[in-house]
């Protein structure tokens, strides 16, 4: 049996992520990009349905953005062609080791995200709900989130902080409606002393924000040092793999969606975590966010000979 949902070796599982749809503008080009879009094409390559949920304008730049998103695999059922809103760009600025910085232009297609009949079914119908902190930053697509996650079923919050595009009321509602949180270790320090937390160690703060939240299962990404993945009080660690950044973007979405993908398909948290984190990797070390990656690859990776 899978870890989050009833079903076996993740027959049939169905998964649905709810967020931004856009164009990551490098200096060498624009790429597919937007945390929950990275995740919703890493869960479909592996081998589960994921279906996306967003906007994009009635443009030129939307247009190509559906048709690059349907040749990965994903369909393009449930994202609206708003034509009052533009299209999403996001300009990404690399440092000389890789990570990235983002300059998020405000009130694009995905900003305003309308709640349909066809959506509440669709996230009822799904068995995983995912959605991130991003989305939060306006007031229209929070809402429809809110109605979503109500009739959502097991609810993934990916906490992705992008300043100035967050408010800690807003994160901790959204931490309190879902089922399983993922943050990176800078986000899980930040979130946690705001919240009131005196500790100092990753598993101590990890420990707080779930007894805060009342939440079972938990991720906090260390960058190049792994992962630590918490279930019901029981921790799983993985170190990290030895790689040669060449950047970060999307990483750390390929690792939960790997996650997800594993979490339900089996139940070894401990092979899940470390999948996850070998995914992440192959991806660091790759150019853009959603390289493919076959399964035999993943494996190779992992077991070298």
């Amino acid at each position: 049996m899978s870890i989050l949902i009833n079903h076996k070796s993740g027959e049939n599982v169905s998964v649905s992520c709810f967020g931004e749809v856009l164009w990551d503008c490098f200096d060498s080009g624009k790429r597919l990009g937007g945390a929950p879009l990275n995740m919703c094409v890493r869960i479909n390559s592996l081998g589960i349905k994921a279906d996306m949920i967003s906007a994009v304008g009635n443009d030129e730049l939307g247009a190509e953005l559906l048709g690059e998103i349907t040749s990965k695999g994903v369909s393009c059922e449930y994202i609206a062609i708003n034509s009052d809103k533009k299209t999403s760009t996001v300009e990404v600025t690399l440092d000389s080791g890789g990570s990235a910085s983002y300059e998020i232009v405000a009130d694009s297609a995905w900003d305003n995200i309308a709640l349909t009949d066809e959506l509440l079914s669709k996230v009822k119908s799904s068995d995983v709900f995912v959605f991130g902190s991003l989305i939060g930053r306006s007031e229209a697509s929070l809402a429809t989130l809110n109605q979503l996650v109500d009739v959502a079923n097991f609810k993934v919050f990916d906490v992705n902080l992008r300043a100035p595009h967050y408010k800690l009321e807003t994160l901790v509602d959204l931490m309190n409606k879902a089922d399983f949180i993922k943050l990176n270790d800078e986000e899980l320090y930040e979130i946690a002393k705001a919240m009131g937390c005196k500790f100092h160690s990753l598993e101590q703060n990890l420990a707080f924000i779930a007894q805060q939240t009342n939440t079972d299962y938990l991720c906090v990404t260390k960058g190049s040092h792994g992962a630590l993945l918490t279930i019901k009080g029981e921790n799983f660690y993985n170190s990290g793999y030895l790689i040669s950044v060449i950047d970060t973007v999307g990483a750390g979405d390929s690792f939960l969606g790997s996650l997800i993908y594993q979490l339900c398909s089996n139940d070894d948290a401990q092979y899940a975590v470390d999948f996850a984190c070998a995914v992440g990797a192959m991806v660091a070390e790759s150019s853009g966010a959603t390289p493919t990656l076959t399964h035999q690859q993943i494996s190779e990776f992992m077991n070298p000979l």
